[in-house]
């Protein structure tokens, strides 16, 4: 088994937290050989916890030939030179969400992916999500019917004031937390097809001036509605899934899910009414029938927990692409619309956005 040499730029949150400890403690299938950050005492807690080479500048990693991988989790407005330069430069690169917030800027990092013959991957991996894997898999059965609308909602209630709240650092709602809910709902949707957007955006309890309350509805022929919320205003816990269906519905939170639905063989055979419904006794009544519901339910009994479980399904899929040559289940041409999405959302919302 080919074991992938990875630099990772950016010690804070993600490439530490997320990346790094990942990395470091959970799989033998790559290895952290150098870090880049511009915060010593980062550099220096990197060295220490990978035991790898350690640089202030990205640009440093250019005199080594031994790097497989690239890990950009610079800050989000660097996502896209950083990238770009990497690309050229002949490295393979792994970019944090967002990858960007203009198609345009997208469609450049593609053009030179391809003319540099480099893999370019994004790490979505709410994509591999136990509780969205069963969401699908239960939509997918056909027993909840057509399916009419889906709610999806990564919201809860906190005040924010780091550099993520910053319009010019790329940050906002749907920048930040949004590329997770839109990647799930666009993958229900359909890359196909660009859907028709409608967005509301608010600052509510933000201390930075982008956006920290957003609603998308996604609409198109022959798909489902789906409503997208990503809020910080939002004190009372809703379920991040609710599905509606022609037969039944479903509910689902990160943990565990429910759903119930009926089989129309088994429902009393009605028939359109068009005079006044009434008893037996005469007086006036209203559609009423006891249907037979049958229930479903799943709970996420896996012992890594659900960022360790996305992580590992990431990992294990972008290390079968590099060493197998298997497709990438999550493509750039994919994120392309997402974004395309979310730059649509913030033209219909300029005096949120406007920079």
């Amino acid at each position: 088994m080919k074991r992938i040499q990875v630099a990772i730029i950016g010690q804070g949150r993600s490439g530490r937290d997320i990346h790094g400890q990942y990395i470091q403690n959970h799989t033998r299938k790559f290895k952290i050989v150098a870090a880049v950050d511009p915060i010593r005492d980062r550099r220096e807690r990197a060295a220490q916890e990978y035991k790898c080479d350690v640089y202030e500048d990205y640009t440093e990693l250019f005199r080594r030939d031994d790097l497989d991988l690239v890990i950009n989790s610079t800050p989000s407005d660097l996502h896209v030179d950083v990238t770009l330069d990497l690309l050229k430069r002949g490295y393979n690169v792994l970019c944090e969400k967002p990858l960007a917030a203009r198609v345009k800027d997208v469609d450049r990092m593609i053009r030179t992916a391809k003319q540099a013959d480099r893999v370019l991957a994004i790490y979505q991996q709410s994509r591999f999500a136990p509780y969205f894997q069963q969401v699908r898999k239960v939509m997918d059965s056909g027993v909840l019917g057509r399916i009419v609308q889906i709610d999806v909602a990564f919201s809860g209630f906190g005040r924010r004031w780091d550099w993520q709240t910053l319009k010019a650092r790329n940050g906002g709602s749907l920048l930040n937390t949004g590329p997770h809910p839109m990647d799930q709902a666009l993958s229900l949707f359909g890359f196909d097809k660009m859907p028709k957007v409608f967005c509301h955006m608010d600052r509510a309890a933000t201390l930075g001036n982008a956006e920290d309350h957003v609603v998308v509805v996604l609409q198109g022929r022959d798909r489902p509605m789906i409503h997208v919320e990503v809020s910080s205003s939002r004190a009372y816990p809703k379920p991040i899934y609710t599905v509606f269906g022609t037969l039944g519905g479903m509910i689902a939170d990160s943990k565990k899910a429910e759903w119930k639905y009926f089989k129309p063989r088994e429902a009393p055979q009605q028939k359109l009414q068009r005079q006044p419904i009434s008893k037996e006794d005469g007086t006036p009544a209203y559609c009423s029938e006891q249907l037979k519901w049958h229930e479903g339910a799943w709970e996420d009994t896996g012992k890594q927990g659900l960022f360790n479980s996305m992580a590992a399904s990431f990992y294990n899929m972008l290390h079968k692409h590099m060493t197998q040559g298997a497709p990438l289940e999550i493509t750039p041409e994919q994120v392309r619309r997402q974004i395309q999405v979310i730059e649509e959302c913030h033209k219909q919302n300029p005096q949120i956005y406007s920079r």
